[in-house]
């Protein structure tokens, strides 16, 4: 059955059909819904006021396909901490179709965990409703902190159980993403030796993403430099807030540039650049100081798979392609020191910027300061002339921090803005509340035990105003005590 909810431009189907497979969601027993973005959907121009909770139900379970709606299932392969899977696709994840925002920007709507596809690799093609929610909380959170991510639409309870270790409430998250790309859409191409569809992919990503490339001498050499230069500002991202992704196979690398796959994901709270939480990532391949060299092996990977198309000689494609590899460290240097520099309350780029930014971290790290609340008290202490208590009591030996201190008073009297000014500036990109580990796992035991979703909305709430202080919900902002802590998240899948 079909029904009206926007009007879907559908841009990925015009590729050959080898690209994706044409199926239909898997219908569920009992939809329901049990979030709904209403923002977002306005922002998606989404006639979502036209129907009533159980049609909305039925949409966003896949019961029902929206009008205008061509549902396919994408093929895409990958590394697999470091082991390459020639096909893997969305095997539990169908795309409804693309619609134009408010903005006049395309993005895609799928429904996760709508059932098998050709590409389930012997999978039920359903999720859980714990993974679902933790989706929802964690991608709307970085959205709040200003990191690109995909978004969540909606969820739905299923009705129906999913088999994992024990039997769990299914549910369907649908998910908002500038596309879905990945990394390993390419690499699915380039491990069957065809540079044709290398090339309609590649010219499909400049026209959707990077249409500044399409002029350039090698667009698609210029398409490899485009999409590093945005890894690398993603990343580093991650790393100013304190984000570890936990799986950062090549199939979840998008090229758009957006987080995507939030499964074990965390934020750390003890600054610790080994820190892992990912319950499969047993070497610490992606722990939390690995990310910028592992996104930097994933861009490797995708300049392998654009080799033909860069150029027809293979030792040149191979030189040029190097030379972006090469420079991937200093984009993503230049992007971190920015940004690191804001947090201090620094605009002035002056030698000596990158000894004090890493002389703070390793006094952090040595004394198990809290990231998120050392740079948000860090805020107070740029305006106070005299000792500042707030940062100093969160190290286990506060001394290191006066030590530090002195240096970056004395570097903030370099700046030409006054002590208030840096401090409002500072606040604006140092988070009071962070999606912490306890935090989360309390608002999904209490919805997964109870049916009591009140903690997961608050939680949502607060997350959805970081730069806040919200002093009614200041416990929000503490880390676990020791026995609250939380050292191991799971994909779910």
């Amino acid at each position: 059955m079909l029904c009206p909810l926007a009007s879907f431009s559908n841009s990925y189907v015009r590729l050959p059909e080898h690209f994706f497979a044409r199926l239909d969601p898997t219908p569920v027993a009992r939809p329901r819904l049990i979030l709904l973005n209403r923002p977002l959907a306005e922002e998606l121009g989404l006639d979502v006021d036209g129907f009533d909770a159980d049609t909305l139900a039925a949409i966003f379970g896949g019961n029902l396909i929206p009008t205008g709606a061509d549902p396919i299932s994408m093929a895409y392969a990958g590394h697999q901490f470091g082991s390459f899977v020639p096909q893997l696709g969305d095997g539990r994840a169908i795309l409804l179709g693309e619609v134009l925002d408010r903005g006049g920007i395309r993005r895609d709507i799928q429904l996760k965990g709508a059932g098998r596809t050709p590409f389930s690799r012997r999978g039920d093609g359903r999720a859980a409703l714990g993974p679902v929610l933790r989706e929802y909380l964690l991608s709307e959170a970085m959205h709040a902190l200003g990191i690109p991510a995909t978004r969540a639409l909606a969820a739905v309870a299923t009705g129906e159980a999913v088999y994992r270790e024990s039997p769990l409430p299914g549910a369907i998250l649908t998910r908002v993403a500038a596309s879905h790309v990945r990394v390993g859409t390419f690499q699915y191409f380039a491990a069957r030796g065809d540079d044709d569809s290398i090339r309609q992919l590649a010219e499909y990503v400049v026209d959707r993403h990077y249409p500044e490339t399409r002029d350039a001498e090698r667009p698609y050499l210029a398409l490899l430099q485009a999409v590093a230069q945005r890894q690398a500002g993603l990343v580093a991202r991650w790393m100013l807030f304190g984000f570890v992704h936990g799986v950062m196979n090549t199939d979840n690398m998008a090229v758009s540039g957006e987080t995507i796959d939030f499964g074990p994901c965390a934020f750390i709270e003890a600054y610790d650049p080994a820190a892992v939480f990912s319950s499969i990532d047993e070497l610490g391949r992606y722990a939390f100081g690995n990310q910028p060299q592992a996104a930097r092996w994933n861009i490797a990977r995708l300049a392998e798979a654009l080799l033909p198309v860069i150029d027809p000689d293979p030792n040149r494609a191979v030189e040029l392609a190097q030379d972006v590899i090469a420079a991937f460290p200093a984009w993503y240097e230049r992007d971190w020191i920015a940004g690191m520099r804001a947090k201090l309350g620094l605009t002035l780029a002056q030698d000596g910027d990158v000894e004090m930014i890493r002389g703070l971290l390793d006094a952090m790290h040595a004394n198990q300061a809290d990231f998120t609340l050392t740079f948000r008290r860090l805020c107070d202490a740029a305006m106070d002339v005299g000792e500042s208590v707030g940062p100093r009591e969160l190290f286990a030996d506060p001394g290191a921090y006066d030590r530090w201190a002195q240096t970056w008073r004395h570097r903030l009297l370099r700046e030409p803005h006054s002590p208030a000014e840096c401090a409002q500036a500072m606040r604006r990109v140092n988070p009071t509340f962070i999606p912490r580990n306890h935090r989360v796992e309390r608002a999904l035991d209490a919805a997964l035990e109870h049916e009591d979703f009140a903690p997961f909305s608050q939680l949502l709430a607060v997350l959805s105003r970081p730069y806040g202080e919200q002093d009614a919900f200041a416990a929000y902002a503490s880390p676990a005590q020791p026995d609250e802590r939380v050292l191991r998240t799971f994909c779910g899948t």
